[in-house]
């Protein structure tokens, strides 16, 4: 008997539809890189938003995956992008290595592909003999020798 288990791929913290998130990962890297150039205020608030939900999805997906790594990391992405209390950082020198570090981690995500196992053929199993002790037919004559 042999066993193929073929090799897996998966792109890493996807419990939903890979697809959407694919795309919204890298419109939040998208976003991120955009954001290094001057803007309205309305555009990084937007931004503020769109990262957010970002990172709260990364953060749900990485809780049920059990992937503790992501969680510490898009945390501090969370409170730094917060729409509701948000952190000023007036000087632009300051978020430009964020907004990229941030898109960088987004396209990570979403093009990263983990190995969940390698090809593994050629296992030969061998049947196991049961013995069924339980169910077994004493004939009487062994009986009256045990006692």
């Amino acid at each position: 008997m042999q066993i193929n288990i073929p090799l897996k791929t998966h792109t890493i913290l996807f419990t939903l539809n890979p697809i959407p998130m694919k795309f919204l990962f890298t419109f939040c890297a998208l976003c991120c890189f955009t954001a290094i150039y001057y803007w309205p205020i309305e555009y990084y608030t937007f931004l503020r938003i769109i990262i957010s939900i970002g990172a709260l999805l990364v953060i749900y997906n990485a809780l049920k995956l059990k992937s503790y790594l992501w969680i510490p990391i898009f945390c501090i992405v969370l409170v730094l992008f917060n729409p509701i209390l948000p952190i000023y950082l007036h000087r632009k020198s300051i978020w430009v290595p964020i907004d990229l570090l941030v898109g960088i981690l987004f396209l990570f995500l979403a093009f990263f592909k983990k190995k969940e196992s390698k090809e593994i053929s050629n296992i030969q199993a061998y049947p196991i003999s049961k013995t069924y002790t339980r169910d077994r037919i004493i004939s009487s004559k062994i009986l009256t020798k045990q006692k």
